[in-house]
């Protein structure tokens, strides 16, 4: 079973964010849209879906059979700690609203997108995705960390209850082009790609946040969006999926000290699961991906969110 009905409409929620920019790449620019298939890429212009009205609205207008979840209040490190409560309760909305219209018209499957940062603070190393529940998160992000724990237990639920594959994915840190490259509220890689074209602009130092031990795997935007499609049309357990590189290529150290905070240590998780499905599928090399993305950066400057 890979959740196909004949025909599929595939509702993409977040459709104007980075993952889903670089879903609608992969669909509608590279080739990888098949025959039978529509695509629907829904920003929050459209629906707001922290309404339930709008929500449903948005799900009667365009009648989906599957569902890409990636709608979703998003942050680096210091806007979740001054916002965690934020955090909790707009995704939490977010999401019940997205998972029980799904239910409630009759999509065939839902793919969430997950997050790293909802493992255990406390933990052993590599994490897999048996772990996520085995203790609390960081307590830079809980708010956001726990909302999206919350949709793997919905998905557990609605499993349960009515049998449908709803799943999850979990990418390790996502960049890529339409990044937030916001430095203060941004994640660490667009933000640092921001800092960098600025120092060299103006000729002045660059200083990079943190105290040089944390470490973090990334993912490309555009890898993840392939590997989403394969979950979308494959994937068939309830159970989420760690979608991340290897280790060697995609972890980084911040390079600088500062006093700043470095949220937690390390999130290194396992892709042995990934890699049984797909052993032969290549990433795009680190130092590539990191160049595509400032070149995007530095050719859509002025209309980059920022």
């Amino acid at each position: 079973m890979n959740g196909s009905v004949g025909p599929m409409r595939v509702l993409v929620t977040g459709g104007s964010g980075l993952v889903g920019r670089a879903i609608e790449r992969v669909v509608k620019k590279e080739g990888e849209e098949r025959e039978g298939e529509e695509w629907i890429f829904l920003s929050s212009k459209e629906a707001n879906l922290m309404s339930a009205e709008e929500t449903r609205a948005a799900f009667e207008k365009h009648h989906p059979t599957h569902v890409i979840h990636l709608a979703a209040m998003v942050g680096g490190l210091f806007r979740n700690m001054r916002q965690n409560l934020d955090f909790w309760r707009y995704n939490v909305f977010i999401n019940d609203n997205v998972l029980q219209a799904a239910h409630e018209f009759g999509v065939v499957k839902v793919v969430s997108c997950l997050s790293t940062c909802i493992f255990p603070d406390k933990t052993t190393y590599p994490i897999d995705e048996t772990m996520i529940h085995n203790g609390p998160p960081h307590e830079s992000n809980f708010g956001y960390a726990f909302a999206k724990r919350m949709i793997d237990v919905q998905n557990r639920a609605y499993f349960q209850q009515y049998g449908l594959r709803y799943t999850a994915v979990i990418p390790t840190n996502v960049f890529g082009p339409h990044d937030n490259f916001n430095i203060d509220d941004g994640h660490v890689l667009p933000g640092l790609i921001h800092k960098t074209y600025l120092a060299k602009k103006e000729g002045k130092p660059l200083q990079v946040w943190g105290s040089g031990r944390a470490l973090r795997q990334f993912i490309y935007s555009l890898d993840l969006a392939r590997l989403f499609l394969w979950v979308l049309r494959e994937y068939d357990e309830v159970e989420p999926i760690i979608l991340s590189g290897t280790r060697d290529v995609f972890d980084i150290v911040f390079l600088v000290g500062n006093g700043k905070a470095d949220g937690q240590f390390k999130k290194t998780a396992s892709n042995a699961k990934l890699r049984k499905y797909l052993p032969d599928f290549k990433f795009t090399p680190f130092r590539a991906a990191v160049k595509e993305t400032c070149d995007w950066f530095v050719a859509n400057y002025d209309a980059a969110r920022k």
